[in-house]
């Protein structure tokens, strides 16, 4: 999701509420402590040089069991990062701890924000040596007629 799509969902919200994939939701109480651009420069590992950039959204469970983010903070928060650090309209990344610190994708249901897992995965494949995947194949599914006795196949 861009960040452009977030502003225009907002404001025909209620709350603002994030739910991980698994279905539990983050709790109600969290504050979103951060919003930024994340500029990620590298290598891959078929020598290509790389540039990616994120909008960062850093979600916090604090003791402040009474706090509720509302959609017009959000919205305000936004276009302050916006005005101050010339943010762009580009992917949303979300920060929120479980275990670990966890970055996910955002998407909405209609009802809510979802934070997609994100995986890692090469993007060098065709440079980096790693086979392609062999197609997997019933034996039961083949046709064994030519293989009969006396059909002449071996």
């Amino acid at each position: 999701m861009k960040l452009s799509n977030i502003k225009e969902i907002l404001p025909a919200l209620d709350n603002v509420e994030f739910q991980l994939e698994n279905g539990t939701f983050v709790p109600e109480h969290f504050h979103v402590t951060e919003v930024g651009v994340i500029t990620k420069h590298f290598i891959d590992c078929g020598g290509t040089i790389r540039n990616e950039k994120v909008v960062n959204f850093q979600l916090w469970n604090a003791n402040d069991f009474e706090h509720r983010l509302k959609p017009t903070k959000l919205l305000n928060i936004i276009k302050l990062s916006e005005e101050k650090l010339g943010i762009e309209d580009a992917e949303i990344e979300v920060e929120y701890q479980s275990e670990t610190i966890g970055k996910y994708d955002l998407d909405f249901n209609g009802n809510h924000f979802i934070l997609k897992n994100k995986q890692t995965a090469c993007l060098a494949q065709d440079a980096c040596g790693i086979p392609a995947e062999k197609q997997k194949v019933k034996l039961s599914d083949l046709n064994n007629a030519c293989c009969t006795p006396n059909s002449g196949c071996c």
